[in-house]
């Protein structure tokens, strides 16, 4: 589900005025967040497309013409190089369950419900399946208390394999000949709905920061500069998250998880402050050094 933000981020990006403008919509979220809460309809604005759907159109009309051996390797995806380790903040594992809607009035709404042992997620597609994500405890325990979601669907037998919904991270993020973006660098929880768009804007900086050290950069700044940034997004991340957890006060799973990353605050945290002020900033797509002047002026 990607936010009207993420739609306008990467039109512009891959040059792509009318892409998805004919695919499904959610223009309403109901959220029961909270012990007993009652479940309250907010306007909502948002793009439903699968994520092959999306890889296949942002992939038309791309030729790669690779070098045999190519002086910078992007790793976008697993595996990590060997010298990486994924920091995870959190321990929540996450299904993705095919669903059928027993109202079709629901096509245009997506439901959020929190539980005592994790949250449910239903995204209707009206073009394809309509899928319910379950994140913490199995989907049918978390089904067996819902009162918001699980009376709307029928749960059908497709599943997803099981993946991390904790926010994560890679360590390094980058080194000599190397560097690390999307899923291979981090990772959102999908409650905030940013994952997408923040991928986009790591192969943004990824792509300036090879681009810069192509150039006759310093390959050691250039790299501390693009791990500063990927740390800040994930600290802000973090942030967002513990508050939307600690919404749901809904017993010990959840306060395990805000414990979590609270740590994972910390660490981000001391991570910034040794990396000390920020020696560039992005121009479009070109990393530009800051001048001292212009830095202590911050």
């Amino acid at each position: 589900m990607l936010s009207d933000a993420a739609l306008i981020l990467i039109r512009d990006v891959f040059k792509l005025p009318d892409l998805f403008s004919s695919a499904s919509r959610i223009d309403r979220r109901v959220v029961a967040w909270g012990k007993d809460a009652e479940a309250i309809p907010v306007p909502h604005s948002a793009t439903v497309v699968t994520e092959a759907i999306l890889l296949d159109h942002l992939a038309a009309g791309f030729e790669p013409d690779l070098p045999a051996s190519p002086d910078f390797i992007i790793h976008a995806s697993k595996p990590l190089p060997a010298v990486t380790k994924e920091r995870r903040f959190g321990s929540r594992p996450a299904v993705a369950a095919q669903v059928n809607l027993k109202d079709n009035a629901d096509a245009s709404t997506c439901w959020i419900e929190s539980l005592p042992g994790g949250w449910l997620f239903l995204i209707p597609n009206a073009s394809a399946s309509t899928w319910l994500l379950a994140v913490g405890a199995p989907v049918e325990s978390l089904l067996a208390s819902s009162c918001v979601i699980a009376p709307r669907i029928e749960l059908l037998d497709a599943r997803s394999g099981e993946l991390p919904a904790c926010p994560r991270m890679a360590a390094p993020i980058c080194g000599e000949g190397w560097i690390t973006c999307g899923t291979a660098a981090m990772g959102f929880d999908p409650m905030c709905g940013d994952g997408t768009a923040q991928a986009v804007r790591e192969a943004i900086l990824a792509v300036a920061v090879i681009r810069a050290i192509a150039d006759g950069g310093d390959a050691s700044s250039l790299c501390a500069h693009y791990e500063a940034r990927l740390t800040s997004a994930m600290l802000r991340h973090l942030t967002l998250c513990i508050g939307f957890y600690r919404g749901a006060q809904n017993g010990p799973w959840w306060t395990g998880e805000i414990e979590s990353m609270a740590d994972g605050q910390r660490w981000c945290a001391a991570k910034l402050a040794d990396a000390g002020e920020p020696r560039y900033r992005l121009h479009g797509f070109v990393l530009e050094s800051i001048d001292p002047i212009y830095n202590r002026s911050k």
